[in-house]
């Protein structure tokens, strides 16, 4: 065991299986803390004298200058306790600090600061907890500081909550006190650096290749579609695939909070929500992006997640020729999210009869694709739904393919199946007069 490192009793985090933590990390030593700190200061002093140096640049220049630092101060430390402080150090300069271990792991998809000394991950659906820690509550707000001050967004007293992203386009979310009493909590939302295809999903048993077929069809044929789902039901990576069937021809404008679609069309146009400045200004909302986009003379109009008065400018952009908008909520079933956006709509401030707003949800939606995360964490595309009209003071649902949970396996995972509701769908003659036929199989009941 390294000279810096002593393990601390029961500090192993143990999974529900009763294994040790895989990431579980050995607390170190006084002396790991004092070399470190040593180092770490005499990094920076020599990185404020070589200003204006990219990324690669730096790490060679840190390994180089750290041999010099270890061959002066501490000579007699072995490598593997050099290199021990030098990962260390490199991850808190260069990276974000404890949790870079969790952030560079591709099976992890979510990191959660709840306090110094609570870290958890999400891995495969489930979530459990690392024995990775910060030094003290001033540590987590220095890496909280250092992710969203390149992008222009601020963290302090008076703007204690922020939403930002990192390079590869992770969503990040903090908040620090007086808001959290705990101490500055973050949490991060992974995205894969390569966007998952539709045949990945189709892999992880989200949906049917029928399903995925059908979807794209939809895409293609310019019906606007919603997807609906709980937090962290897969909403934007289902929204990026979708996206994906957009032909390259066609110009494409997308607006988010924070950027984390990844598109490869060659048109596309991609406008983020700005906060308002220090002293209450400068503001721009999804509602100002979406109003901008109609006359840039989109396509298709991509929102990343309706959740306020924007619904309405959605709806009438949807109304008024820009068919194949593509957008997300949250709510747990298809009546859910109408319910939601005729809410949403009545945020906008204008007293609109119930029944106008729902002729319009009914007029402007052909499509709503509900996803969910499962007991078991996978993620499952539980219903496709046409959106029919309205009928009376109703708009009229019909569901095209639904997932029916059948129980679980011994091993705990869900079991269960796809099925097609044998009804084929209202708008199936639109899709054929753009080219498409409905093979008549996908609408047999259940297969």
């Amino acid at each position: 065991m390294s000279l810096f490192q002593r393990y601390i009793e029961g500090s192993g985090i143990k999974n529900s299986t009763g294994e040790l933590n895989e990431l579980a990390v050995i607390r170190r030593s006084d002396e790991f803390w004092q070399i470190e700190k040593a180092l770490h200061d005499y990094l920076l002093d020599e990185l404020k004298k070589s200003p204006g140096q990219n990324k690669d640049e730096e790490r060679q220049k840190i390994e180089t200058w750290s041999q010099t630092f270890f061959d002066q101060q501490v000579s007699r430390l072995t490598f593997e306790e050099k290199q021990d402080i030098l990962n260390y150090v490199k991850d808190e300069l260069l990276a974000y600090g404890p949790i870079t271990p969790l952030l560079e792991n591709p099976a992890i998809n979510e990191v959660m600061v709840n306090s110094f000394d609570e870290v958890y991950y999400e891995k495969n659906g489930k979530i459990f907890r690392s024995n990775l820690y910060f030094t003290d509550n001033q540590h987590v707000l220095r890496v909280i500081e250092r992710i969203v001050s390149p992008i222009g967004r601020r963290i302090d007293e008076s703007s204690p909550m922020v939403d930002a992203r990192l390079p590869d386009g992770s969503r990040v979310n903090a908040i620090i006190p007086p808001l959290a009493l705990k101490g500055p909590s973050l949490t991060i939302r992974k995205f894969s650096e390569t966007p998952f295809t539709i045949m990945d999903l189709v892999h992880f048993g989200t949906l049917t290749e029928e399903m995925a077929e059908f979807l794209d069809i939809c895409v293609k044929s310019r019906l606007n579609i919603f997807i609906s789902g709980g937090t962290g039901s897969g909403k934007t990576s289902s929204l990026n695939v979708l996206s994906s069937f957009i032909p390259n021809e066609e110009r494409i404008v997308t607006i988010e909070d924070a950027a984390e679609l990844k598109l490869h069309q060659e048109h596309i146009i991609s406008l983020e929500s700005r906060p308002p400045n220090i002293e209450g200004k400068g503001e721009i909302t999804i509602r100002d992006l979406v109003r901008n986009s109609l006359r840039m003379r989109p396509d298709r109009i991509v929102v990343g997640e309706v959740r306020g008065a924007e619904a309405l400018d959605m709806l009438q952009a949807m109304n008024t020729g820009h068919d194949g908008s593509l957008s997300t909520g949250h709510a747990n079933s298809p009546r859910d999210i109408l319910s939601r956006i005729e809410t949403m709509v009545l945020m906008a401030g204008f007293d609109l009869p119930v029944r106008a707003i729902r002729e319009q949800i009914a007029s402007a939606i052909d499509l709503i694709v509900q996803q969910a995360r499962m007991k078991d964490g996978s993620r499952k595309i539980t219903h496709i739904t046409e959106v029919l009209g309205m009928e009376g003071e109703t708009i009229v649902l019909q569901d095209i393919f639904l997932y029916k949970e059948i129980g679980y396996t011994k091993d705990g995972r869900i079991n269960g199946r796809f099925i097609s509701t044998g009804i084929r769908p209202k708008f199936a003659d639109k899709l054929e007069v753009s080219g498409y036929s409905l093979p008549a199989s996908w609408f047999v009941g259940e297969w």
